[in-house]
This record gives C-alpha cells, structure tokens and sequence, in this order.
C-alpha cells in the first residue's frame, strides 16, 4: 500500500495519510531492519520494513519551519541573512489607518450644513425639513 515511495531513505520527508502525519526518516539499523523516523513535533519512533511497505505513505516537502523537533537552535545555526530592517520598520504596522469615509457616510447630495448652538429653531426645523426630503 505503500504507493510508489519505495525504501525509506534518509532524510526525506514522508506522508502518512491516514494519519494526516508528516515525518522525516532520520536513520535505518541494519541489524534489526528498522527504519527510525521523527515526526514534526519531535516524537521518535521506528518502523520495521515489513510494517513500512503496508503504511498509506507519499513523499512529503520539508515543512517550512523545519526547527519544529529540534531544541536549543540558535537564530545563528538557521542561515537566514540579515534584513535591513531598521526601528522605524517594527512600529509601521502599529500605526492608525488614515481615517477613510464609510460608504454609509457618503453623501451624494453634498454636506449637511453646519449648525450651532445659537442656531434658531425655525432654521433648525427647515433643515430637518430638507434633510428628509
């Protein structure tokens, strides 16, 4: 059942579809014939060959994050090069949106005119009036 992905090779990264599982092949003993796997969150397992041949598998691409079952790395051991981020660049995405009108808020008629507390009632009144209509 083991669909094409032949022997376990060191290394590689593998599927197990009725787990949903993803683990890479981290050696084989010769002398007991069992394939030694690791799986993302860093549990150990083996798998004998026999077993190995009936499991759903597919090969599998890295994950991107492949520092998931390891311990104690070291930003240094990853290889990423440096940004030329600067600190102005951390707080970019922490500043306010430009404030924007709502599509609730346009008005294709134009503005409301501005009123005041000294505003008469008679005018206040007049423009409600034109507001509703």
């Amino acid at each position: 059942m083991n669909t094409g992905v032949g022997r376990a090779r060191v290394g590689q990264w593998y599927l197990r579809w009725d787990k949903g599982e993803a683990f890479q092949v981290t050696g084989y003993d010769e002398p007991s014939h069992t394939i030694e796997i690791q799986t993302f969150d860093g549990d150990v397992d083996e798998i004998d060959e026999e077993t190995w041949t009936a499991l759903p598998l597919g090969l599998a691409e890295p994950p991107e994050d492949w520092t998931g079952p390891v311990d104690d790395v070291e930003r240094d051991d990853l290889g990423y090069s440096e940004t030329d981020m600067r600190g102005e660049d951390w707080r970019q995405p922490l500043e306010p949106f430009p404030p924007g009108k709502e599509a609730w808020e346009d008005t294709s008629e134009g503005e409301p005119p501005a009123v005041s507390p000294d505003t008469p009632a008679e005018e206040l009144a007049q423009i409600a009036r034109d507001l509703v209509e």
